[in-house]
């Protein structure tokens, strides 16, 4: 019995020591660690990312771009495995269970309520952002669109990769200029009655229309982004919104009596001549619906002065990376300007840029400036501009709830 105690005892040893011997397992000492340090321990190493895959334009960007790229500039062999967010997720809750610390996971996408879940459950990597050269050197490290997701603070354990906006279309044939603030398109709506509409909240695109005006009523957006929500906090700071619904309801298409339940319903009223604008949670949105004949070809965009809410998109390691290094070098490249103009490239992608384009030379600019994403697309200064990032995720369905007290009960 004793010789088996002792048997054990050195296996377990061995197990122990083999696992501290591989650095890459190993919490990063940043402060005394240089970036080339973390680039000479990536060099010859597989990054292993772990990302939603149902989009054929996002995969090609990763398989037939990125890999290339990053195996001929840093020797690393990025290897990607599609899988649903919820599902790695639950993948890495098992393995904290089980204790595992070394996994299988370099580098996962998320957002949202995904990131709250994982970073409430310590499942991400000790906070890197910061670390990374190229988020120091070409990013607005006090956006608050990179503090915050889905009003979840960030802290840093995530590293901002792009951006989706919501942006107002319309109809350049019947509108000649655009309303520029809320205030203005409320006058628009009663000068113009039943060319407006927007949809019920209980779709996405509906809500974000809402979540515009609440930022509004409250004393500045910043009140809404960064307060934990509170169904006292919203009370307070939605009088103004449900003011404003209610003004403009008798002048809404069918005078407030249907709103469409989906923004396809919106976008089929706006196709028809129904009404003369329509809205949605993507600045290009509008480029394919007007390729597939949907929209007409006098369509074009525009966003409110005050701005326009938009969400980001970030990468992120896993607590028990084997590859920390790794997933160090290739997220920092995913974040420069050469893989961020790739991305924004619609050939492959299209998906917007967070980074700061008057942080780059003169050279980069011009390259992002005059790359075509369509006519409908607002410039990316603009949209830079005008971004806001989300509240907490809670809003959503307090207002999905009060707006049929507020708004239809209240005929």
């Amino acid at each position: 019995m004793k010789k088996y105690s002792l048997f054990m005892l050195i296996i377990l040893l061995l197990t122990a020591c083999g696992q501290s011997n591989n650095p890459n397992t190993q919490s990063i000492d940043f402060q005394h660690t240089s970036w080339s340090d973390i680039t000479q321990k990536a060099d010859s190493t597989t990054v292993n990312i772990h990302m939603w895959g149902g989009d054929e334009g996002i995969n090609r960007y990763i398989d037939e771009w990125v890999a290339p790229k990053l195996k001929e500039q840093y020797n690393i062999t990025l290897n990607r495995t599609p899988m649903d967010t919820q599902n790695i997720l639950q993948k890495l809750h098992s393995e904290k269970r089980a204790g595992k610390q070394e996994g299988t996971i370099d580098v996962i996408w998320i957002n949202g309520e995904n990131f709250k879940n994982a970073k409430n459950n310590e499942l991400l990597y000790r906070p890197f952002r910061d670390q990374l050269p190229n988020f120091k050197k070409y990013y607005d490290q006090e956006s608050l669109a990179f503090q915050y997701d889905f009003g979840t603070a960030v802290d840093g354990y995530e590293a901002p990769w792009g951006k989706v906006q919501f942006v107002f279309q319309y109809n350049s044939n019947k509108i000649e200029e655009p309303p520029k603030s809320f205030e203005e398109l409320k006058a628009w709506v009663k000068d113009n009655p039943g060319k407006f509409t927007y949809p019920n909240p209980d779709d996405f695109s509906g809500n974000a229309f809402l979540r515009h005006l609440l930022y509004q009523s409250a004393d500045s957006p910043e009140s809404i982004i960064e307060e934990p929500f509170s169904k006292q906090h919203a009370t307070k700071h939605s009088q103004e919104m449900w003011s404003y619904l209610n003004e403009i309801e008798p002048h809404l298409w069918r005078e407030g009596k249907h709103y469409p339940s989906t923004l396809s319903e919106l976008d089929r009223l706006y196709s028809n001549g129904d009404v003369w604008m329509t809205m949605g949670y993507n600045e290009a949105r509008a480029e394919h619906m007007i390729e597939d004949g949907v929209f007409p070809e006098s369509t074009r965009s525009f966003v409110m002065e005050s701005g326009s809410i938009g969400n980001t998109h970030f990468l992120a390691i896993p607590y028990n990376s084997p590859n920390k290094e790794g997933a160090l070098t290739a997220i920092n490249f995913l974040l420069s300007p050469n893989a961020q103009l790739k991305k924004l490239n619609p050939t492959y992608w299209g998906d917007n840029t967070p980074i700061s384009i008057d942080k780059l030379s003169a050279e980069d600019q011009e390259k992002f400036q005059s790359l075509d994403r369509g006519k409908t697309v607002l410039p990316g200064k603009k949209l830079e501009e005008s971004f806001l990032p989300e509240a907490d995720s809670a809003y959503v369905e307090w207002l999905k709830e009060n707006w049929k007290n507020e708004v239809i009960r209240n005929d």
